[in-house]
C-alpha cells in the first residue's frame, strides 16, 4: 500500500451558510472540513461508510485542538492535508492542515482518534486489515518534519504582548 505524504483530500469551496456575520468562515465550519478530510483519510484505510455497518465499528475522536491561523473569504476554494503522527492498536494520533488552494495556512487540527467497537460502546483494537493499512500510511508519513504546531497546548502566555491577529 503506497499513500501520499501527506494524504490530501479534494479540493472544494465553501458553502454560503457557513458564513458568519464577519463575512467569513465561521469557527464550527473549519471543524466540519478537518472531520471530512479524516473521511478522506478513514475510506483510504478502509473505515468509510460501510465500516460501521458491515462491523460495527468505527472511530471516535477523543480530543481535538485547532489553531486558527488565517481566515477564510466566502469564495475561498480550500483542501485538507492529513498525515498519521502516531498510532497504536486502538489509536490514532492525526495531524491536519487546511489550505487555500493558492497554497497558504488557513488552520491545523490535531486530533486523537479512538477505534470503536459500537455495541459497547468501548475502546477496541483495529482489525488486522486496518491496522495494516495505517502502518503503512504512517510509514508514509513519518519521514515528514513534524508540524510547527503540533502537540501545543491551550492558555495565556503572561509576559507576553497580546492582541496580535
Amino acid at each position: 500500500m503506497l499513500f501520499d505524504a501527506p494524504v490530501t483530500a479534494p479540493a472544494r469551496g465553501l458553502d454560503p451558510a457557513w458564513l458568519d456575520y464577519n463575512g467569513h468562515l465561521n469557527m464550527a465550519y473549519y471543524n466540519v472540513l478537518f472531520d471530512q478530510g479524516a473521511d478522506h483519510v478513514f475510506e483510504l484505510i478502509g473505515c468509510g461508510p460501510g465500516y460501521l455497518a458491515a462491523r460495527s465499528l468505527s472511530f471516535f475522536t477523543v480530543e481535538a485542538h485547532v489553531c486558527y491561523v488565517r481566515e477564510l473569504k466566502p469564495d475561498a476554494m480550500v483542501a485538507v492535508s492529513s498525515r498519521v503522527l502516531d498510532f497504536d492498536a486502538k489509536r490514532i494520533h492525526l495531524f491536519q492542515e487546511l489550505k487555500h488552494v493558492e497554497g497558504w495556512l488557513s488552520a491545523t487540527s490535531e486530533t486523537v482518534l479512538l477505534h470503536v467497537e459500537m455495541s459497547g460502546p468501548k475502546a477496541a483494537p483495529m482489525p488486522e486489515d486496518v491496522l495494516a493499512r495505517v502502518t503503512a500510511m504512517h510509514e508514509a508519513h513519518k519521514s515528514l518534519p513534524r508540524p510547527e504546531r503540533a502537540g501545543r497546548s491551550i492558555g495565556i502566555a503572561r509576559g507576553q504582548a497580546t492582541g496580535a491577529i
